[in-house]
């Protein structure tokens, strides 16, 4: 097996994505949308979804849903497009090639991974580089490349991860080399669509023609727009990853008590612990975000005392005193969302984990003192490396000897064993809920403690 891709984001080609469309050819804005997504990603950084945001407004919604699919199905595989593209260009790409590279990339994923007929995916291919006078003269070069790939298929594609190799390395590190490929593989794949329900899943489930997971969680395949489904508007249900679900029901929280939601922002976890009946202070430093939240728990009927600050710094509400639970979604690299938010495999690099995990270091050290004795504190993130999850928690205890792991137990909240690890611990992957169907498979990768103030 070949090395993934280095290096995760590439120098910017000034000029490229800004020059004018010379052609209204059927289908081409999409792909000019796509690419124009996938370059801002790998050259700037930016998040797909803010990207494409931006990038489609003047699209109808059935060609938004297109571009978004090309553009996340170009980085969800784009460590084997990349090496397969690599392959065809035995002389490789000259720096004035402008972006041959990403129509390549976009249309290769179209040929290969995506219902498109292979005629269109050609052509538009072929017509983009047309647009401008940086790629134009490559016009045959890609017809030739994409001609072969249409010819050669997915047989063709090398054997390489779909990731940076620097990703690969730390996972390799934390899962072992069989583990890590593994969850390359299934972080290549679409994930379904889940949504977590106030009350009566089962119902829910068979309403909406989605499979009911052993978590309680509702999956779906083929979702399409999402406020048009039934039990939206009247705030049955909201979108959470069912891996995402369960920090919240870990704190068990009761009707009365007082909880805070740290780094709170946009609520599903707000929204679980308001259903509780809970007394919920919702806490994130981004008004924006909260905003969200707030429009979030309205649609919801659900009611939670919002506030703007640091989670690191917070000392608690006006009303004073402590919390009977707190629970902490960290900020994280978010490498365990990888399967819906491709970007972040490419966006991301190896610095940002120290720099986040010192971040979260202060949010856990703040939030252990905002926890009466006896109450329960729930640490989490969405990330698959262990100096974000396990490490901060063997970090905290050694600085705190008031307090103390309390083992999360096969079946609690629906939870298999082989999501907890030998500490007590929740650690899922997205190789979890393995299904012959790869939508209705998987988990986000999560991390979640629980820990009990000792009473005084």
């Amino acid at each position: 097996m070949k090395d993934a891709p280095r290096t995760p984001r590439r120098p910017a080609r000034p000029g490229n994505a800004g020059s004018p469309p010379v052609s209204n050819a059927p289908g081409l804005a999409v792909r000019r949308a796509a690419a124009d997504a996938v370059d801002a990603v790998l050259e700037k950084g930016r998040p797909l979804e803010e990207a494409l945001e931006r990038l489609t407004r003047d699209l109808d919604e059935r060609d938004r849903a297109l571009a978004r699919m090309i553009a996340a199905t170009t980085l969800r595989r784009l460590g084997t497009l990349g090496a397969m593209v690599r392959d065809m260009l035995e002389r490789g790409l000259p720096d004035k090639a402008g972006r041959v590279e990403t129509i390549l990339l976009i249309s290769a994923a179209q040929l290969l991974f995506m219902d498109v007929p292979d005629h269109a995916a050609v052509s538009t291919g072929v017509d983009l580089a047309g647009e401008s006078a940086a790629t134009a003269g490559f016009k045959g070069l890609v017809n030739a490349v994409l001609r072969r790939i249409a010819r050669e298929g997915k047989a063709a594609l090398p054997d390489v991860p779909d990731h940076p190799l620097w990703l690969m390395e730390g996972w390799t590190s934390a899962y072992g080399a069989p583990g890590a490929l593994a969850i390359s593989r299934a972080l290549a794949q679409e994930a379904g669509l889940d949504l977590t329900v106030r009350t009566d899943a089962a119902g829910w489930a068979e309403k909406l023609g989605g499979t009911l997971l052993p978590t309680g969680t509702i999956r779906l395949v083929d979702a399409g727009n999402i406020i048009a489904l039934p039990g939206f508007a009247e705030g049955a249900w909201w979108v959470q990853d069912a891996a995402a679900s369960l920090p919240a029901r870990l704190l068990n929280a009761e009707p009365g008590q007082r909880v805070a939601d740290l780094c709170a922002a946009p609520g599903g976890k707000t929204a679980q612990l308001a259903a509780t009946g809970a007394h919920v202070v919702a806490v994130d430093r981004a008004a924006p975000r909260l905003k969200r939240l707030t429009e979030n728990l309205d649609r919801l009927g659900l009611t939670a005392d919002v506030v703007e600050a640091d989670a690191a710094s917070w000392q608690g509400d006006t009303s004073g005193g402590e919390f009977d639970g707190v629970l902490i979604d960290a900020p994280c690299s978010a490498t365990g969302t990888i399967r819906r938010h491709p970007d972040v495999a490419w966006s991301k690099a190896p610095g940002d984990i120290a720099s986040l995990g010192a971040l979260q270091a202060r949010i856990l050290a703040n939030a252990a003192g905002l926890v009466k004795p006896g109450g329960l504190l729930v640490y989490s993130t969405c990330s698959l490396e262990p100096e974000e999850g396990e490490r901060q928690i063997e970090v905290l205890l050694a600085a705190r000897n008031d307090f103390e792991r309390v083992p999360v137990e096969p079946g609690e909240a629906g939870i298999a064993a082989e999501w907890i690890n030998a500490a007590g611990e929740v650690r899922t992957l997205p190789t979890h809920l393995p299904h012959e169907d790869p939508r209705q498979a998987g988990l986000d990768g999560f991390f979640a403690a629980r820990l009990r103030r000792r009473p005084a």
